[in-house]
């Protein structure tokens, strides 16, 4: 559920056109770090256009009853899940290549994304459901040639993701005792995961425990439930809904409303690698004692390939070399 940007983006317009960019680099999404980096970058930024933030249904067929109950606690086990994800994370010595899409207040924008050992490189191929216009093209050629020309600017791109990977770090391992979870047997499964058994729990803030920072606030305010692959304690989906109010700076630098919603689902693509496949968010917020603003984005990847390890001269070689699709 958690994960906060180390800095605050000028507008959610920025913010919102990140969020799946964001998490493509994170690789996973994870349950606890994205919903973080949501709660803290959403309300210290504003919209161009507000949008309204209704209510958002699943959509996932839930089929079949929860296995038998696992013999750890689910402290323990929510505390596995967390080590996992950041598992999933990090990714060492796993490399893929896919497509995400991302539908926010920017319009709906489809990326190829390469992961190589030095870091994540992506290339714009769709807008709005539209190949992309010869102007728009030219612009994209050529902030990725400029990463060859100046590996400065490539540094760049990465110091940005390993930034918001540190805070991930801090912040994920405090899900086992920031929230009480409990098992909830005879639940229907997420029939996402292919038939694997999954574990359901149920979450929700733990009132006995303090938040260390002013990112760790944004557990206080989530509940939910998530859904845990029973083998491999990885998560294969988390919804969660603001049921009260969180305040950072006791309100003054941002306030969220109850009724958001985030929801995430992640898939294994193979040898153990799990990365995320969906991921919304619908939010209200007041942003610096300004208006009230809701705000909707979400992203989703598909075309999951498994690569070997390459340069981020290699693979800009090779997303510049493929061919635009042609819708």
């Amino acid at each position: 559920m958690v994960r906060v940007a180390a800095t605050v983006p000028s507008s959610v317009l920025d913010y919102s056109a990140r969020v799946g960019q964001v998490a493509g680099r994170r690789r996973s999404a994870n349950w606890i770090a994205v919903a973080s980096l949501i709660l803290l970058n959403a309300v210290t930024t504003r919209p161009a256009k507000p949008q309204s933030a209704g209510a958002q249904s699943t959509g996932a067929r839930l089929d079949g009853a929860s296995p038998s109950l696992p013999s750890i606690s689910p402290h323990d086990l929510a505390a596995e899940a967390a080590a996992n994800e950041l598992l999933a994370l990090h990714h060492k010595g796993s490399y893929l290549r896919y497509r995400m899409e991302t539908v926010n207040e920017r319009g709906d924008q489809v990326r190829d994304i390469i992961e190589s050992k030095d870091g994540t490189v992506a290339r714009l191929i769709l807008k709005d459901g539209k190949p992309l216009t010869a102007e728009q093209d030219k612009a994209e050629r050529e902030r990725l040639n400029d990463m060859l020309a100046s590996p400065a600017v490539f540094a760049k791109h990465v110091k940005n993701g390993e930034s918001e990977k540190s805070t991930a770090d801090k912040l994920v391992p405090m899900i086992a005792d920031a929230m009480n979870n409990t098992y909830t047997p005879g639940q229907p499964q997420s029939g996402r995961n292919g038939g694997a058994p999954e574990i359901v729990m149920d979450y929700k803030p733990n009132p006995k425990w303090v938040p260390p920072s002013t990112q760790a606030q944004a557990l206080t305010g989530l509940q939910g439930r998530v859904w845990i692959d029973a083998k491999a304690h990885y998560v294969v989906r988390m919804e969660g809904t603001i049921f009260r109010p969180v305040n950072f700076g006791w309100g003054m630098l941002a306030h969220i409303y109850p009724g958001g919603k985030l929801e995430m689902d992640q898939t294994n693509v193979g040898d153990n690698r799990w990365i995320f496949t969906d991921f919304s968010m619908n939010l209200s917020v007041r942003a610096l004692m300004v208006k009230k603003l809701d705000i909707h984005s979400s992203a989703k990847t598909s075309n999951h390939q498994k690569l070997g390890p390459m340069s981020y001269q290699d693979a800009i070689h090779l997303l510049l070399a493929t061919p635009l699709p042609e819708r």
